[in-house]
């Protein structure tokens, strides 16, 4: 009855303690409903109308977990996890949470974005790999993970959430809750997490907080939170300014606010101290002379260096090994330490060939802790050797084996990945959540000095009592109004169908939502930026598998391939140019089957870019002068999305080339 209660009204919720399944989100009653009045009586209405007897039988005759009396918790650490859409202000966040906690000296030079460390991060804006850190508040150690936001890389978010307690959802004041917010939040609350909710860039002009929390509170209903989630804490913040507050238009002159809503709201780490000894392998990094560095959080027992422990995979197979070095986060850096206590996240070296999902366990009575588990990719595509006339002349390891030995290395650390042999000794089907996540895979190897060949990105389909089944994505887009029409059609063009319009979007714009299959989405962004002259905004995030859509076609105009092998001249690309739009400029080497441009209408046509002025002995009293136009500059990202079926891009060092997949022209 005491359950009845509860989901009976909020004012009786507040007069009865909370039930025991949900005490450590209580944390003691310190962390206070914070959401408005008029949606708490939403949220009594939406759980009276929603809450069924046999639910509320489960969670009134749910027994205690066992072993709870042995229990204990820290109070002088907090494990918090920072979520959040791509470019809502994560990473500026902590950038301001670090400086405010004296982690740098006055007179250090420090970045900008100082967590995302990767060459690539840095280049493209955005967060690839998960970090920690920890920071200091009032004798309080605070460990702080920086998570990406693009859901290509939700395997990164999914994997380090086991070792927190809590997570700081960061909401842009203008945008709100976007595609990617909603994966995170779901994994939270999956997690049984508590939640504070960051209303971050409050000093943008067009900021409107207020619809910001009240679609934040309705996307908590949506996901089945329970009620102790729903009374989340909201702080209002400017990230880049480091100011917050508890309201958005009293914000304190530092982030104070931010951190005694940590201290408050994310409860301690639940701890066995006596225990045996367990910890899940999260994260792991190399080092040149450290080997592999396993990361993660401690869960049970005492760690020391130089003890000796068991490692156990998921299959129940243990071997042991010896722990070399310890380290645990502090500030930004990793110090070393002689041992570490149960609740706190360290850094293990010494254990090689230790994996992700591992445990490492008491060496007697130690057992292996639930493995990782991940959503399983989406897109697949297949790498192959670098078959080109020009193979070698830019890369250095060019060889099937260098090739594969490079891809079953990255399984290591990214879970969300997988490779499969092809059906030649030469080629590997490669799968992920998406191109981009598959993109910087490419782009990384390429760094590191390889060639090859990459097929065009397919989608993974699944056969389901017979039926076929492909996946589908939720694709929300904001698009000016006077651009609207002709999104709408590209949409619609790609099996799109609306789910929502929102006529008040942002900045002036509206706000689109659709599911669309995923082979839809290949090529679209670009096609959407050239339809809204580049104001457009496309977010997307993996929603289901659904029906097979039919048939779509992703591009109208063909590809304008090279006649022969030699160097590009002037004369040639003048009568070239004619055709479509180039690839190429004077004086560059081609390969016969190579794509150098667009050709304006559908199929492909074999031109001659090579072709040079017949030499005669008739003199001309003055030169032609040449006119041509500036030639098309394609990206990775842009290659990938503009190749057909029988097309490849070669990937190199210093070069990225298009050609035609000569296998298959041999079929033809």
């Amino acid at each position: 009855m005491q359950t009845l209660t509860l989901r009976a009204g909020l004012s009786a919720r507040r007069s009865t303690p909370p039930p025991a399944s949900s005490a450590h989100l209580a944390a003691s009653g310190r962390c206070l409903l914070r959401a408005p009045s008029s949606l708490r009586r939403r949220r009594t209405r939406s759980l009276r109308a929603s809450a069924s007897l046999e639910q509320v039988k489960e969670v009134a005759g749910s027994p205690a977990p066992s072993g709870k009396s042995s229990q204990a918790t820290r109070r002088d650490v907090r494990n918090i996890a920072i979520v959040a859409h791509v470019d809502h202000g994560k990473t500026t966040l902590v950038d301001s949470m670090l400086r405010q906690a004296k982690v740098f000296r006055d007179n250090q030079f420090v970045q900008e974005r100082i967590m995302d460390s990767n060459d690539l991060e840095r280049e493209r804006g955005i967060t690839i790999l998960s970090k920690n850190t920890s920071i200091t508040y009032k004798g309080t150690k605070i460990n702080i993970i920086d998570t990406p936001g693009h859901s290509d890389f939700g395997g990164e978010v999914e994997r380090v959430l086991n070792m927190v307690e809590g997570v700081l959802l960061v909401v842009d004041s203008v945008e709100g809750p976007m595609p990617q917010t909603r994966f995170v939040l779901k994994k939270a609350l999956e997690f049984g997490h508590a939640v504070v909710v960051v209303v971050n860039k409050i000093d943008r002009p067009t900021a409107r907080p207020e619809f910001v929390v009240n679609s934040t509170f309705e996307l908590f209903i949506e996901l089945n939170a329970t009620d102790e989630q729903c009374d989340f804490q909201t702080v209002y913040a400017s990230g880049i300014k480091g100011k917050a507050g508890l309201s958005p238009d009293n914000l304190a002159d530092d982030l104070g606010p931010l951190f005694e809503a940590i201290l408050r709201c994310i409860p301690e780490p639940r701890i066995e101290k006596d225990g045996a000894l367990q910890m899940l392998v999260s994260n792991t990094e190399y080092d040149e002379h450290k080997g592999r560095i396993a990361i993660g959080r401690l869960h049970a027992g005492e760690l020391q260096r130089g003890m000796e422990v068991k490692v156990c995979t998921p299959d129940d197979a243990c071997r042991v090994s010896k722990v070399s070095e310890l380290f645990v986060y502090q500030n930004f850096s990793r110090v070393p330490v002689e041992s570490v206590s149960a609740g706190d996240i360290c850094a293990v070296c010494g254990m090689d060939g230790i994996m992700i999902g591992e445990t490492i366990a008491d060496k007697v009575t130690g057992t292996p802790l639930p493995t990782i588990k991940v959503e399983e990719p989406t897109v697949r595509m297949s790498f192959s050797i670098n078959t080109s006339p020009f193979v070698g002349r830019e890369g250095k390891y060019v060889t099937s084996r260098n090739l594969r030995d490079r891809l079953y290395r990255e399984l290591e650390r990214n879970l969300a990945m997988k490779v499969e042999d092809g059906e030649t000794a030469d080629t590997f089907l490669v799968s992920g959540r998406g191109t981009l996540h598959l993109t910087i895979l490419i782009e990384n190897m390429r760094r590191e000095g390889y060639e090859f060949m990459i097929g065009p990105p397919k989608v993974i389909n699944k056969i389901v009592d017979g039926k076929l089944l492909e996946p589908y994505e939720i694709a929300a887009v904001e698009v000016p109004e006077e651009s609207m029409g002709s999104v709408v059609e590209l949409l619609g063009q790609r099996r799109g169908q609306m789910v929502d319009m929102e006529a008040d979007g942002p900045e002036g714009t509206t706000l689109l939502k659709y599911k669309i299959p995923t082979r839809g989405l290949i090529g679209l962004r670009n096609a959407i930026l050239t339809a809204s002259r580049g104001r457009a905004i496309l977010n997307t995030i993996f929603d289901s598998y659904g029906p097979w859509a039919g048939d779509l076609s992703s591009r109208d105009q063909g590809s304008l391939v090279a006649f022969e092998d030699g160097s590009t001249t002037s004369y040639a690309l003048l009568n070239a140019q004619e055709r479509g739009v180039l690839f190429v400029q004077p004086g560059q080497d081609v390969y016969k089957g190579q794509i150098v441009g667009i050709h304006q209408r559908p199929g492909d046509l074999a031109i001659n870019v090579c072709k040079k002025k017949a030499a005669t002995n008739v003199r001309s009293n003055k030169e032609t002068t040449v006119v041509l136009d500036e030639a098309l500059s394609y990206s990775l990202d842009d290659c990938i999305e503009f190749i057909q079926e029988d097309e490849l891009v070669e990937v190199t060092p210093a070069s990225i080339r298009m050609c035609k997949n000569p296998k298959i022209s041999k079929k033809k």
